[in-house]
């Protein structure tokens, strides 16, 4: 066969262009956001970095404001954005091979919409008019601009969302007799988890903050805020969680040399996801007031159900890198652990994320525990938490994909020194994340808060002198970790050497040991519809009684600005 030119495969593949730039436009905010952590891991290290970093950057305000641009562009932005790409590049490429392509049009409109908002967004976060924390409690009240930008951000995401499931639906219309292919399966799972978890954010967006921060009403009800928030803002962490479950399931066992064990297994977990992970919020409430014990208790059982697909991704995933370990001449109990590729960066990041992942899913037990969170809630403990599960995980998973989907999205081939300084950049990435879970952990059991400026009151916690010194460990850490990933990530994606063939390169899909057959089973587990209304019924159980409570007693307050 003919290899084609480079200009040939672009214009038949027309959707790598498009996830590429999603990928670039989500790894620069994961650059920005990243700088100003190194500011916040000092702070709790009690050394106050910030006098510094105003002189820097003349812009930055206070702590406050970095730690908004720290959570904000790390948090939201670049988990979303690596979200729209993997979550469409995956299926896109899968239902090719039936004859389905993806409406770019809409693809691109998402993009330019993530673009404008990101921007309308930064400018009120950049000039210190939006300093409310990625949480953006109210009665904290930041500039309209903040909202709406942030409004249209995540809009962009349903719009893909529905991108997808339009190929799906035409897929099904073709192929009525066909199960779904499991990436695209994943996929529609997924994105229909977000449609409904995203409710909350958006009628809390809209119909509360934006017109209050336009005047045009003079208060909001700060628990009914909360509420809302927190409806989206656990389901949040599977948005960012998932895409990286899918390339752990899909790309890492071909990565490693092997097979998935298990096509329905990998089914079950999505599936579990999406009628577990949006009845959960409460337990994100748990010293709120107004929200009666009942309900709490509840949605802490729900939580304790979403650990349920985690633990049968640890096996599974596990499982397979062991098939490939003995594929590729393993031997013994735990021979087949040194005969994996540990020297390229695709597979040791994702890897090196699901051990840090290990810890921090039993730490997300405590939290979820209706008597045990009152010991570390608004302490340094939680945001550990969300280190060990974001910071590592699901960013290592996307740090480790840039090192395969790069090559096949530009044509320009991985070289050796972008290779050593990828894998150096994830190990320490590991190290320092790591090491400053411990810190933050050790911290918040000795009752240090968090989102707290500590390094202004250097005296306040010198009972936890020694967890931290691990965060200005760690801050150092991580600080050559992002030189090192970022210049590996620039130095590919700027490279002035293309070629056609690995332009033309398919994603590593995984084979499956067990595929699941066509049974009556797999059929259940392909009504993906019944199980999005058995979800929303869930949902309206779990919500409906609290949320009506909420909205025929508001008590509205005025906005307060702290900063």
């Amino acid at each position: 066969m003919a290899v084609k030119s480079f200009p040939q495969v672009y214009a038949e593949n027309p959707e790598k262009k498009l996830t590429l730039y999603y990928l670039v436009l989500g790894f620069v905010a994961l650059l920005v956001g990243s700088l100003f952590g190194p500011f916040q891991a000092l702070n709790y290290g009690n050394v106050d970095a910030y006098p510094l970093l105003k002189r820097l950057l003349p812009f930055v305000q206070s702590y406050y404001q970095g730690l908004t641009l720290h959570g904000v562009l790390n948090a939201i932005v670049f988990t979303q954005l690596l979200a729209m790409a993997v979550m469409f590049y995956l299926p896109a490429r899968e239902l090719r091979a039936y004859g389905v392509r993806p409406n770019l049009t809409w693809g691109w409109v998402a993009w330019w919409m993530a673009f404008l908002g990101l921007l309308v967004a930064a400018l009120p976060l950049l000039a210190n008019e939006a300093t409310v924390l990625y949480t953006f409690y109210p009665p904290l009240k930041g500039h309209w601009a903040f909202y709406v930008g942030a409004t249209v951000f995540v809009a962009a995401s349903l719009v893909v969302g529905l991108l997808v499931i339009g190929m799906w639906l035409r897929f099904k219309q073709h192929h009525p007799e066909r199960i779904t292919p499991l990436a695209t399966y994943m996929a529609v799972t997924f994105w229909l988890m977000w449609l409904l978890a995203s409710l909350g954010l958006v009628v809390e967006s809209v119909f509360l903050l934006i017109p209050w921060s336009l005047g045009l009403v003079q208060g909001v009800d700060p628990l009914l805020a909360r509420t809302l928030f927190w409806y989206t803002g656990h389901p949040i962490v599977y948005f960012w969680l998932l895409p990286a479950y899918a390339l752990l399931y899909l790309v890492l066992p071909k990565l490693a040399g092997g097979k998935l064990i298990s096509d329905p297994l990998a089914r079950v977990v999505f599936l579990l996801f999406l009628l577990f992970s949006v009845p959960v919020g409460f337990h994100h409430q748990y010293a709120d007031p107004g929200i009666t014990p009942t309900w709490k208790f509840v949605h802490a059982v729900l939580t304790l159900f979403v650990a349920v697909p985690s633990l049968i991704t640890a096996f599974t995933v596990a499982a397979s890198l062991e098939l490939a370990g003995r594929m590729r001449g393993g031997k013994g109990l735990f021979g087949w652990i040194k005969a994996l590729p540990w020297d390229n960066p695709a597979f040791v990041a994702p890897v090196l994320g699901l051990i840090a992942f290990i810890p921090g899913g039993a730490g997300g037990i405590v939290n979820a525990s209706y008597t045990l969170n009152y010991v570390i809630h608004n302490t340094t403990w939680v945001p550990g938490h969300f280190h060990l599960q974001v910071g590592t995980l699901v960013t290592m998973t996307m740090m480790g994909a840039v090192f395969w989907l790069v090559p096949q999205l530009t044509g320009k081939p991985l070289t050796e020194g972008i290779r050593k300084a990828g894998l150096a950049g994830m190990w320490l990435w590991f190290v320092g994340m790591l090491v400053m879970a411990v810190g933050m952990h050790w911290q918040g059991l000795l009752n240090v808060p968090r989102r707290a400026y500590i390094a202004q009151a250097p005296d306040a916690y010198t009972h936890a002198a020694v967890p931290m010194v691990f965060n200005i460990l760690a801050g150092i850490i991580l600080l050559l970790a992002i030189v090192l990933f970022f210049y590996a990530f620039f130095a590919l994606l700027f490279r002035g050497e293309r070629r056609a063939e690995v332009a033309a390169e398919e994603v590593p899909f995984a084979e499956v040991l067990s595929d699941g057959g066509d049974t009556p089973a797999m059929r259940l587990l392909d009504r993906i519809w019944f199980w999005f209304a058995l979800a929303v019924l869930l949902v309206v159980l779990a919500y409906g009684p609290t949320l009506v409570q909420l909205f025929g007693n508001l008590n509205p307050v005025p906005g307060w600005r702290l900063w």
